[in-house]
């Protein structure tokens, strides 16, 4: 028997590429708050300036955790693409209950954590059990 320490190469489903997929675009789309930062005004409505600055370093960790598992086929790579989408989504979700977000705003952050926990459902999906052999 093989031991199974978790780093075993298991090929990746359609559900995982999918997922990564998605992933990958969701970073790409966080590293854009690195663009969005605004001059030092304490007035500016928005997130705060380390909320952007996080985010962004969460989307460029997606997007490196993606490559990583689709080369690599490792399912830690797996892990850390779900565990910065959570924290990514964890920074949106004050959006949802701070008075005075535009409704446009709220809704894009609805969407952006309903397609996260897809994401990570999909990226963490185990790849069915094969069939024992006799």
């Amino acid at each position: 028997m093989s031991e199974n320490n978790g780093t075993d190469v298991v090929p990746l489903t359609r559900k995982n590429k999918v997922g990564l997929v998605l992933a990958g675009l969701l970073g790409l789309l966080d590293t854009t708050n690195f663009f969005s930062i605004p001059a030092q005004e304490p007035d500016t409505p928005g997130p705060p300036t380390a909320i952007l600055v996080a985010d962004g370093v969460l989307g460029v960790i997606t997007v490196i955790a993606v490559v990583y598992t689709w080369r690599t086929l490792n399912r830690a790579g797996s892990r850390v693409v779900a565990g910065s989408r959570i924290l990514s989504v964890i920074t949106a979700l004050p959006a949802l209950f701070v008075g005075g977000v535009p409704a446009w705003v709220v809704l894009v952050v609805a969407v952006f954590t309903i397609l996260s926990v897809v994401v990570i459902a999909l990226v963490l999906t185990r790849p069915a059990p094969e069939a024992a052999v006799r």
